[in-house]
Formats: C-alpha cells, sequence, structure tokens
C-alpha cells in the first residue's frame, strides 16, 4: 500500500494531467506511462497480492482455531463465525466503494490511497496487541510432501491386493497402518478408513517385513502412510469437481466490475442535483444486500430451518451453494433483460435523457444473494470438508475460483468479439455498447450457468460429506461435518 500510495503522491512515478478536452471515453491527449513508472506500480501491486495471499487464506482458519468444535456453544460459534465474518467483510467493502472511491474520484489519489495504507498499519498493530490471547495451532510440516507420499505410496504397492472387507468399521486388524494421533493434549479429528477411492487405500497397507520399525512406526513414509494422511487425499480429490463448478458460478460475479460499470458509465447517475454516483460505485447495491441479508439469514432464517431439517446450519452446506448457483443464472439472464431495454431505450430516443443507473439495481440484488449463498456456502465449506491442517490450502482455492472466473471470463469476451464481430456490424462486446449486444452476451453466460448448475448437482449428488472422529486426549467423539 506504500508503494502504490508513492506512485500517486510522488510526480515521478506517475504521468502528467491529461491535456484538456475530449469526452469521458476520450479524455484528451494523456502521456503514457514510463517503463520505470509502470514497474513501481506493478511492483505494489505485487506486494499486494503477496500480502492478500498470506492474509486472506488463513485470517478464517486462525479464527475457527479460537472455538472449541467438542461442545455445542463451539460449534454454534462457527457456524455464525462465517456469517459475521462475510458481514463484516461486506460493509469494508460497501465503505471502500463509496467514501475511498469518492475521495479518489473527488478529493485526491494520494489521500484515497493513503487512508487504506493507514489503516493497514492500524490492523498490523492490533494483530499484535492481542497475540497473548490468541489460541495458536502448531505447524505440522508440508502439506504437499504429505500429498506426494500418498500417491508414492500407493504407486509402489499397486500390485498388492487389498482385502473384500476394506472399510473403516470391519477392516481386518492390522492390515492397515492406523497409528494413534500424536499430541494427545490437542483437539484433533481422526478420520476412518472408507472405500472410496480404494486404490489409495495400499498406501496404507503393512508389509511388515519392509515397512515398520521395531516399535512399530513406519520405516518409511514413502511406502507406509497413516490412514489418516490417505483420507486427508481422498478429501482434496471429492472437493476438486465441487471447486471446478464455483468457477463458472463466480465468473457472473466477476461482470460487476467490468460490463456493469461500463453500463453506468453512459446512464443517468445523479442522485438529486449535484451529487453524481461513481460508476464503480454502483455495485454496493449487491454489498448492501448481502450486509443485510446475513445477520437475517443466520439470527432468524437459520432458526426457523433447524426447527424443521435438524440441521445446526438450517440447510447442508453443498444446498446452499446449489441455491447460489441458481441466483447466479437468474442475475445473468436479469442482467440481459435490463440491458435490452436500455440499449432500445437509447437507440429508439437517442434526445432523451438515458435511463437512471438504478435500472441496474434489480440484477445486483440477485446477485447479492448469489454471492451470499455461493462465496459463504464455498468458503464454510473448505474449512469443514478439507482436513484441519489444510484448511488454509482450502481457502486458496476459494479465491483461485475468483482467479478462475476472470481467466474463464476473458477468455469467453476474447472468443466472442472475434466470433461475433463482421464487416457489416461490430462484435456483441464493442466499446459502444448501443452499437453492440451485451445482453447476448450475458445470456451466454446464463446457459453457461444452467450447464454448470446441472454439473454441480450431478458432483453434489455423488459426494459423500466427511466423516471423523474428534480426538480430546484419549475420547473420541464422532462427528460428520455436513
Amino acid at each position: 500500500m506504500v508503494t502504490v500510495t508513492l506512485t500517486a503522491w510522488v510526480p515521478h512515478l506517475h504521468p502528467k494531467k491529461c491535456e484538456p478536452g475530449g469526452n469521458q471515453q476520450s479524455p484528451g491527449n494523456c502521456e503514457s506511462p514510463t517503463s520505470m513508472q509502470l514497474g513501481v506500480l506493478l511492483l505494489g501491486l505485487g506486494f499486494l497480492s503477496i500480502g492478500t495471499g498470506g492474509i486472506r487464506p488463513c485470517s478464517i482458519p486462525f479464527g475457527v482455531d479460537q472455538f472449541d468444535p467438542t461442545t455445542e456453544e463451539g460449534i454454534k460459534g462457527i457456524n455464525s463465525f462465517y456469517n459475521w465474518y462475510y458481514t463484516t467483510f461486506t460493509v469494508v467493502l460497501l465503505i471502500t466503494l463509496t467514501a475511498v472511491v469518492y475521495v479518489q474520484d473527488s478529493v485526491s489519489w494520494v489521500l484515497g490511497f493513503g487512508i487504506p495504507t493507514v489503516l493497514m498499519l492500524c490492523s498490523i498493530i492490533l494483530f499484535f496487541i492481542g497475540t497473548r490471547i490468541y489460541v495458536h495451532v502448531k505447524p505440522e510440516g508440508s502439506v504437499f510432501s504429505g500429498i506426494a507420499q500418498v500417491f508414492a505410496a500407493a504407486y509402489k504397492k499397486r500390485r498388492l491386493k487389498l482385502p473384500d472387507n476394506c472399510d473403516g468399521e470391519r477392516q481386518v486388524d492390522g492390515i492397515f497402518y492406523d497409528p494413534p494421533i500424536k499430541d494427545r493434549f490437542t483437539i484433533s479429528t481422526k478420520l476412518p478408513l472408507t472405500n472410496q477411492f480404494r486404490f489409495l487405500n495400499k498406501a496404507a497397507m503393512i508389509q511388515k517385513e519392509i515397512d515398520l520399525n521395531p516399535d512399530g512406526s513406519s520405516a518409511n513414509q514413502w511406502r507406509l502412510c497413516t490412514v489418516q494422511q490417505v483420507e486427508e487425499m481422498k478429501c482434496l480429490i471429492k472437493i476438486g469437481p465441487i471447486w471446478a463448478s464455483g468457477i463458472v458460478s463466480f465468473t457472473s460475479m466477476v461482470q460487476q466490475g467490468t460490463f456493469t460499470v461500463s453500463q453506468a458509465l453512459i446512464m443517468d447517475r445523479h442522485l438529486g442535483q449535484k451529487f453524481q454516483v461513481p460508476a464503480s460505485s454502483i455495485i454496493v447495491v449487491s454489498l448492501i444486500t448481502i450486509g443485510i441479508w446475513l445477520p437475517l439469514y443466520d439470527r432468524i432464517l437459520v432458526p426457523a430451518l433447524r426447527k424443521f431439517t435438524k440441521h445446526e446450519g438450517g440447510i447442508t452446506l453443498l444446498q446452499r451453494i446449489g441455491i447460489g448457483n441458481v441466483f447466479s443464472v437468474l442475475s445473468m439472464v436479469v442482467a440481459g433483460l435490463v440491458e435490452r431495454e436500455r440499449r432500445a431505450a437509447a437507440i429508439s430516443h437517442p434526445e432523451a435523457a438515458p435511463m437512471s443507473v438504478f435500472w441496474l439495481a434489480p440484477q445486483l440484488v440477485v446477485m447479492g444473494l448469489c454471492e451470499a449463498f455461493v462465496s459463504l456456502g464455498q468458503i464454510e465449506f473448505y474449512n469443514k470438508q478439507f482436513p484441519d491442517h489444510m484448511r488454509s490450502l482450502g481457502n486458496s482455492l476459494f479465491f483461485c475460483s475468483f482467479a478462475g472466473a476472470s481467466y474463464l471470463s476473458t477468455m469467453v469476451g476474447s472468443i466472442v468479439h472475434k466470433v461475433t464481430g463482421t464487416r457489416s456490424h461490430p462484435d456483441w462486446l464493442t466499446n459502444d455498447l448501443n452499437a453492440g449486444k451485451l445482453d447476448y452476451f450475458y445470456f451466454l453466460l446464463a446457459g453457461m450457468g444452467v450447464l454448470n448448475l446441472f454439473y454441480f448437482l450431478l458432483c453434489a449428488h455423488r459426494y459423500r460429506y466427511k466423516v471423523s472422529a474428534v480426538q480430546v486426549g484419549d475420547k473420541l467423539i464422532n462427528l460428520t461435518v455436513k
């Protein structure tokens, strides 16, 4: 943030102001940034990416670690934590996209970047002040080496024959390596052996003359893995298809920061006679929807649903994600219909005032509901279905879904540019939205969403939730998280 702020503050780190003339689409004669100026800006953005990669995947698992999952109060606290975490996250974005964007557009870019820089510094200080009261979970080595060990051991023992009664309740004693969790003074979850992806079970099969030390420990972790390691690998494989479905769902959300802003630029953004809403701030409608919906969902809807479903969260995690996928499709349908009306009005009455930007509100409200269900559902799903020591990896996958959605949106947009444009008429996504067919693009994304919804329903039907036992000292407490 300091580097990015300096690019706006130090004159030598940014181009000179554009000369007067032109319009909003073409502001006049502007100097391009030099290689040095662009390099410093990219350096700042690179630092931001590294910092975000450290904070976002770890903040939620760290918060969950502060609750006791062996108590009813702790389980309820964890469920509410996800809702309130995303609520506060949304409120911060709401402030950013209104107050901070207004300062940047109307007051000063230096001040607009300086405010979040100072707040970031305050958050670092606040974080370290609370160090002594946090529950700290000790690191247990590399996640990726454990993944590689399971595949290596399963491949080396690929010729071994598995027993027919290979499941968690009827396994033959001595066949599989399943030692107790080492640290008996921490709360850990122990996974039973299952029949899913049975070929991986060979990684935990014992060949006594080769695999075990005299004390019963594994002689070579690349030849013999624990049942816990094998089942953790299965969790990753099962989650993969669900993760892939999220990329298409998030593609519709990506449009809020691209074509929705482009629409807002050519619509009437006045709120009263003097104030004009910044185009990029229109997406706060989605954030307001999330900020209102999540507390109502957590405090009113979940307790009501809990009475009927007898489920701690009201509905299962996959049901929540599925509902969000439906809203994702609906948001693109609504966006297409609104854009069709906007373009028709602009073409038929070019002399009239443009439509109000608040005609974009319905699609943004539906998109807010989509985000409340899909994003929060996936965050909770990854944190509860990933093995305990891999939760930060699960949260990384969540943000990778957004990255994948951005790439997918760019790819689809590029294909549409090339395929739909001819000599007689421009492509759907031409810069002049009145000459293009942006509504067709929205309907295309809706069609992709429908296909993705069927794919998700198939994956959800085949998915089996993680079954585990929470080990507290010498006691095991069975637990299934849905």
